[in-house]
């Protein structure tokens, strides 16, 4: 959340050198960029809302865990859900003021980060597992009781780690009054520090973890594990591995054009901090990190097509959760008119697909 919404030209919008300052700048954003980021944020929590439901839902009641993947996939559907509820309230909160206070500021504040970190990793984790499943395919975590406690001790070891990541900012993130041009008082959220050292710290601190750990470190492994994947399956004689090499090359170039623009701006906004720049370059910088921001945002709600639904089996699963919910809509709407022989569908489907064999990395 970048909070600054007045500022001076030739001024560090961190306030730390208020002597350089020259004319005022209106740094806040314009309202057509309000709009569109309403609409975009909208979007997001609409799809992200129900395709990560869909997903834990699947999991939950018609598919169980029997592999890494399903485990990691099941617990990136709960980092995406954490932040797509919170999307809203963040938008409501910075176009009003925050009226929800201080605690909501801190909480808000951290559930993008809790998910930018436990969901980078949780990618990094399933092609790290997808590797070993087909190119060290002799390798193995061994029986499929051990192959899901070593992916719940990974996936608790992630969560605890975004949140020792996330710590800084819950600690600093703190409301902030200030003057806007015409006089009136607004009232933001954005780290806050009583001590120089410490603005200092935390605000380089805060994006560089961002950027290597929320994208350069999973991005790494990714490209690493799908390039071998792709090696493997080129050589592979199989009529399904054009399909398998065109779902890897969508992960990683969604996932590359979802998060490289936000971190491009954010290295840059970085590197410009606590030195002077000019009013036309702060508002266009500012610009640059609200519209990539909102693209990087988007990849919570790609995740359950690029790394469940993508799947066959994973679909028929879908499909039956529309049946049945198909099912018991009609058992409520027109309650005289149910049958025997309907209920025994519904059940009987239901049993079906909970029965239903696990779906292969890749399978389209």
């Amino acid at each position: 959340m970048d909070n600054a919404t007045f500022s001076y030209n030739n001024c560090t919008s961190e306030d730390l050198y208020d002597e350089f300052c020259d004319e005022p700048c209106d740094l806040r954003p314009d309202p057509a960029g309000v709009l569109t980021q309403t609409v975009v944020y909208s979007i997001i929590c609409v799809f992200g809302l129900i395709g990560n439901v869909l997903v834990m839902v699947t999991y939950i009641f018609y598919k169980r865990a029997k592999t890494m993947t399903d485990v990691y996939l099941f617990n990136v559907a709960v980092a995406d859900l954490i932040f797509v509820l919170a999307l809203p309230l963040i938008l409501y909160n910075e176009q009003n003021h925050w009226p929800m206070g201080r605690a909501s500021c801190k909480m808000l504040g951290s559930a993008y980060s809790i998910n930018l970190y436990s969901g980078m990793l949780l990618l990094a984790c399933i092609s790290g597992d997808r590797y070993i499943a087909i190119v060290q395919a002799r390798r193995s975590f061994g029986s499929r009781s051990h192959a899901l406690t070593y992916s719940r001790v990974i996936c608790s070891a992630v969560w605890v780690f975004a949140v020792a990541l996330t710590l800084p900012t819950l600690l600093y993130s703190d409301l902030s009054e200030e003057t806007e041009l015409d006089g009136t008082e607004t009232v933001t959220c954005r780290l806050n520090f009583d001590v120089e050292n410490t603005a200092k710290l935390i605000k380089l601190l805060v994006p560089s973890l961002q950027m290597a750990v929320g994208f350069l470190l999973p991005l790494l492994v990714m490209l690493f594990c799908y390039s071998s994947i792709t090696c493997t399956l080129l050589r592979a004689q199989s009529s399904q591995r054009h399909k398998a090499i065109r779902v890897v090359l969508a992960v990683v170039v969604v996932f590359v054009a979802c998060h490289l623009p936000y971190n491009m701006a954010l290295l840059i906004h970085t590197m410009s901090l606590f030195t002077l720049r000019d009013c036309e370059g702060e508002q266009m910088k500012l610009r640059a990190l609200a519209v990539s921001r909102s693209v990087a945002y988007l990849h919570c709600s790609l995740n359950p097509i690029l790394y469940a639904f993508i799947g066959v089996k994973f679909r028929n699963h879908f499909l039956q959760i529309i049946a049945d919910l198909w099912c018991i809509g009609k058992r409520y709407i027109y309650p005289g008119r149910s049958s025997r022989g309907t209920s025994d569908i519904c059940i009987s489907g239901l049993m079906k697909s909970s029965e239903a064999s696990n779906m292969s990395s890749f399978s389209a």
